[in-house]
């Protein structure tokens, strides 16, 4: 079996890391400073997974489905293993104690919303693709932004993340939120195209 440790490709194009060949990865590891390593690894490879696959979210029983969006990386056929759920709640907690995520929806442990872009990065982007398409001074509905005519980065962006985005555009005078009758909008102002 050697190269096993190598990285893979995967059907949707995502290479990974050789680390996931390693079926201690797919295991919590009983000495602490271990699992720290192990779930620094997990973290990094699930944000550039949900990256790659425009994905937001990730739920702890996401490890007991196969075949979902995740399968993956929460499974490794070649060497017989898959993360459990305890394992990737463990991950997910960590993720949101360091600001990698947030629970979502609020006041429940076991679905996250994944920050693969911060509130910063993505008001950025947002802001770009506003005048990118000449939307400047126009006021957009929040469900124009997330479904678009012409998918864009933010196609598909849950609410939660836009509104963390348009807040910090609304603090650096790049915007104003607009209540209009198909519910929450948002102005982008031009002439302050600086963070």
């Amino acid at each position: 079996m050697s190269g096993a440790l190598a990285p893979h490709k995967t059907d949707s194009g995502f290479l990974l890391p050789s680390i996931h060949a390693a079926p201690p990865f797919f295991t919590q590891q009983p000495n602490p400073g271990t699992q720290a390593i192990v779930t620094q690894q997990w973290t990094r490879l699930i944000l550039s997974y949900a990256r790659h696959r425009h994905l937001f979210v990730l739920r702890a029983e996401d490890a007991n489905v196969p075949g979902s969006e995740w399968d993956e990386i929460l499974r490794n056929p070649r060497i017989d293993r898959r993360l459990l759920s305890s394992h990737l709640s463990a991950i997910l907690a960590d993720m949101v104690s360091k600001g990698h995520a947030v629970y979502e929806p609020p006041k429940q442990t076991s679905s996250v919303l994944l920050y693969w872009r911060n509130p910063e990065e993505w008001a950025q982007v947002l802001y770009d693709w506003a005048n990118s398409t000449g939307q400047l001074n126009t006021i957009m509905t929040f469900y124009e932004i997330v479904e678009p005519p012409v998918p864009s980065p933010l196609s598909g962006i849950p609410l939660p993340i836009l509104r963390k985005a348009v807040s910090v555009l609304t603090k650096s005078n790049r915007a104003q939120i607009i209540a209009v009758s198909e519910g929450e909008g948002v102005r982008f102002l031009a002439g302050n195209p600086g963070k």
